[in-house]
């Protein structure tokens, strides 16, 4: 479980860690793994319902549209209820003595980085700064001047960048607790009229096919920006039919980079199917990722980008982060671009078994290790189709050669239901299998290893 990871991490080398949740998780999940975190000492509960007015909280419960949980004492650990023993117990209101300069870290976020297991991505104060001021001066933003709205989770590092930015710049911040309630959006568009969109493609294409989008008065909106995975260049097109030429910037970052590397201007020239150019600050070349050499232009090779905006490193892992950034200062990317003459990206590739699903990264080997552990798996290989509901993202994949000692009673059916349980136990929602298919031997390349060429076609 990615929590019992995170929290386990985090509380390496004796630290003691504190862990601030609401009050479903706590009760969906904490309270399952409480014995296997032992270095997570303080939880700190709330209610969404707790920070609403009283009306709306009484009619929000009985109708069941708030979620929450039973909160217990957990042995070992101190459980505390934000509203009932912070805000109305005994304690002092004057700030801590806490110096904080620029270099300190402000954030350690979670990602898959370009291999292997989840890795805590160390964001100094700087490295956010330096970001998001070049994004909104790219932007042309204003204090005050703006109204935002964005499908992405505050846990993910573009959902996190949105929403502070919008609270530095002082804008309207129209919250979506489902993206994929596309009609509660829209009546949010409605009300609120915003000038900004962030979403990820497939959330865009969910979007073009509800006529009530359609239907929107577009006309106060300025930009719609577009991140995490890649936006089929005539889809782009179809929602510019829709909210106005002109409007669609589509980016390229990644969490270590804080995490914006590139992207269309929002003055000149956007082209459509392009990342755009690099933004302020931002040191990139593109090189051949076996020589490390730069590559032509119009050939492609492994991004690169060194600026004020790339991480301090991976939290407790030293050597990968010397694999990721190297001693001249660039990230690695793992993903594969071409700049075009003109000075436009565009993403070609990424890490070549990275699957994108819905804007988040699914690392087969991470999963492949995972679901391994089933007692019927003897080998296996995860692969990405394209989903034809959501262009941009893709389903995943299993392929299973099974293990010679398992005792198979021949009901497919039930093995592969069972192998996706398991998955849904032990592996995020976005990483669990659409399709399990048998087979009776993985092909294999000339060296031994699972030829995921071979699968993929």
């Amino acid at each position: 479980m990615q929590i019992e990871y995170q929290l386990n991490d985090l509380g390496s080398g004796g630290k003691k860690v504190c862990l601030v949740t609401l009050d479903a998780i706590f009760a969906g999940h904490i309270t399952k793994i409480a014995k296997k975190i032992d270095s997570t000492k303080l939880i700190v509960t709330t209610n969404v319902g707790s920070f609403l007015p009283k009306i709306i909280q009484i009619l929000g419960k009985a109708l069941k549209k708030i979620p929450k949980g039973k909160v217990t004492p957990l042995e070992g650990k101190t459980v505390l209820d934000f509203h009932k023993d912070i805000l109305q117990g005994d304690y002092s209101t004057d700030p801590p003595d806490v110096k904080v300069v620029p270099d300190d870290i402000g954030w350690i976020q979670y990602t898959g980085g370009t291999t292997g297991p989840p890795k805590g991505a160390m964001i100094s104060h700087r490295n956010f700064a330096a970001n998001g001021l070049a994004i909104a001066r790219w932007l042309g933003w204003e204090y005050g001047k703006g109204v935002l709205l964005s499908g992405f989770p505050m846990f993910h590092i573009a959902g996190l960048t949105v929403a502070e930015a919008g609270i530095y710049f002082g804008w309207t911040q129209i919250l979506i607790p489902n993206p994929r309630d596309t009609n509660h959006m829209v009546k949010e568009m409605k009300k609120y009229h915003p000038t900004n969109l962030v979403n990820v493609p497939s959330l865009y294409q969910m979007l073009i096919k509800n006529p009530k989008f359609k239907a929107v008065d577009h006309s106060e909106l300025g930009t719609c920006i577009s991140a995490a995975s890649p936006f089929p260049k005539e889809s782009q097109e179809e929602l510019e039919s829709i909210i106005g030429k002109g409007k669609l910037l589509e980016l390229y970052g990644m969490t270590e980079l804080s995490p914006v590397a590139t992207m269309n201007p929002s003055i000149g020239e956007k082209k459509l199917g392009t990342v755009g150019m690099p933004i302020q600050n931002v040191d990139l070349k593109i090189v051949d990722p076996d020589t490390g050499k730069p590559v032509p232009l119009g050939e492609p090779g492994e991004i690169l980008v060194k600026g004020p905006m790339v991480m301090q490193g991976y939290y407790n892992k030293p050597e990968e982060t010397k694999k990721a950034i190297d001693a001249d200062g660039f990230m690695h990317s793992g993903d594969i671009g071409i700049m075009g003459e003109d000075g436009y990206i565009k993403i070609v590739d990424r890490t070549k078994d990275m699957i994108i699903v819905g804007g988040f990264k699914v690392f087969s080997s991470k999963v492949e290790d995972t679901l391994a552990e089933h007692p019927s798996v003897g080998a296996i290989a995860l692969i990405g189709e394209p989903n034809p509901d959501r262009p941009g993202s893709e389903i995943v994949n299993a392929y299973i050669q099974l293990d010679p000692d398992y005792q198979y009673d021949g009901n497919e059916a039930a093995l592969k239901e069972s192998i996706i349980n398991y998955a849904k136990e032990h592996c995020s929602p976005y990483e669990v299998p659409k399709k399990v298919i048998i087979m009776e031997e993985l092909p294999l390349t000339a060296v031994g290893k699972v030829d995921k060429k071979v699968l993929r076609k």
